[in-house]
């Protein structure tokens, strides 16, 4: 209760905290990890709960779930948030479940958002996991395996819980409104509509569900009320988080793979969760260097325009070029050679002395540059036949045969690949009549 000058007044209550399942049989979802025979169901069934992780995108049950299975084998509920909670929290905390353990009684306790808190705040939970003061219960919207600790990780168990489908949501929205007292009146297709567009999140369709009752008053909860409510509503979209990168992972393998309809949905989908178009062009740019490459050279100057389009016109116009621009990959010869061949070449800087550049190839803009012989014996390409050298060397001497760029037998690089293997004809054929007797592609 929460006094003011008038008298007290019932605190304000979400309705989706509110209608929180109480008992584990009414709680919808996530049948892969509490559904009847699962290895979490079997462990509850026989009491004994262990340390788990909890990872999933929000909205989907995460803390409701950890409050209900702590109910189901008798222990202790203790709840902490990462956001607001720090040193003096977590030994309070600690000292509770000591006070629990001692009557006898298990506790779960429960972090939320546990990725972040750093490190030593994890290691703190460490001991009193592992001496049983506690049953340790984490939930976290983003990767275990980059967000937590190796040996908090180690001594957890990790499920992976997912968005809720549109009817489960539809299910929720029902079995709130009967809970409520009295019984608001709802159509079907309101319901319906709210659940499609809260995109897998109970939460947000709960809220939504409580902001459109207000707007219906006594009326029945209809359609054009929903509508009203939602306006533009976007999709649920972390841009710094798992989702993120899922995505635009998948627009990328659908580009290298071919597929333009593929690649424009991931497209559209990141556009619809609020993505910038420009981090998506910035992206499009890389993946027509790292996947076509030469075999089309074209697709990086349409790539770059259609980011330019995007910075000078904004959208939806700039949207469309880099529409086209992902098309225009997806349907493009694939080469990753140049990729290949540019991460070779620094993995082998990387572990090879610093050779020094051979002498013909120095520039010598000074009279003791000349007499050190910088530039020596240098052979300018256009006064040769057909403007190659036949023959000559543009590596240091101890790394001269090296080969880094494998052009692929697709697109433009078919034919780049038939010329590097004439150049590479003639070089051997110079070698042989330099030094008949040595063999070609032996050092001078």
């Amino acid at each position: 209760m929460a006094s003011d000058l008038f008298g007290s007044t019932p605190a304000y209550e979400p309705l989706a905290s509110r209608l929180r399942p109480q008992r584990l049989e009414h709680y919808i979802g996530q049948e892969h990890v509490i559904g009847p025979g699962t290895p979490l169901r079997k462990s509850l069934d026989a009491g004994q709960l262990h340390s788990v992780i909890f990872w999933g995108p929000p909205g989907v049950g995460k803390t409701t779930l950890a409050r209900l299975i702590a109910q189901y084998v008798d222990a202790s509920f203790l709840a902490l948030s990462a956001v607001m909670s720090g040193v003096k929290e977590i030994r309070e905390a600690v000292q509770r479940a000591q006070q629990t353990r001692a009557s006898g009684r298990k506790t779960v306790l429960f972090i939320d958002e546990v990725h972040r808190f750093n490190k030593s705040q994890q290691d703190a939970f460490l001991p009193y996991v592992e001496d049983g003061t506690f049953i340790f219960v984490g939930a976290t919207t983003e990767n275990p395996s980059f967000e937590l600790n190796n040996a908090l990780l180690s001594r957890a168990q990790v499920y992976v819980l997912k968005s809720l489908s549109a009817e489960q949501l539809q299910q929720i929205l029902q079995q709130g409104i009967a809970q409520l007292d009295p019984a608001p009146r709802a159509s079907t297709e309101a319901l319906q509509m709210i659940a499609d567009v809260a995109d897998g999140d109970a939460r947000r369709a709960l809220n939504m569900l409580e902001f459109a009752l207000q707007l219906s008053g006594d009326d029945e909860l209809s359609v054009a009320v929903v509508k009203e409510l939602l306006g533009n509503q976007a999709r649920r979209f972390d841009k710094g988080g798992e989702a993120f990168y899922d995505q635009i992972s998948a627009l990328h393998k659908s580009v290298r793979g071919s597929d333009p309809d593929a690649a424009l949905y991931w497209f559209a989908r990141m556009l619809d969760g609020g993505c910038d178009p420009l981090y998506i062009a910035r992206r499009v740019v890389r993946m027509a260097s790292e996947d076509i490459g030469n075999a089309d050279p074209r697709a990086l100057t349409l790539c770059v325009n259609a980011w330019d389009v995007q910075e000078r016109l904004g959208s939806p116009e700039g949207e469309l070029a880099i529409a086209q621009a992902v098309t225009y990959l997806a349907c493009a010869p694939k080469s990753n050679a140049v990729y290949k061949a540019f991460n070779k070449v620094r993995a082998m800087i990387a572990s090879q002395p610093s050779y020094e550049v051979p002498l013909h190839l120095r520039n010598a803009p000074t009279k003791l540059m000349k007499q050190l012989d910088y530039g020596a014996e240098y052979r300018y390409a256009h006064d040769e036949p057909d403007a190659f050298a036949a023959g000559e060397n543009y590596f240091p001497p101890e790394i001269k045969d090296t080969r880094l760029y494998a052009p692929v037998n697709r697109g433009l690089e078919s034919k780049i690949r038939q010329k590097l293997e004439h150049l590479q004809q003639q070089n051997q054929q110079s070698v042989l009549q330099r030094y008949p007797q040595s063999g070609a592609g032996e050092n001078e």
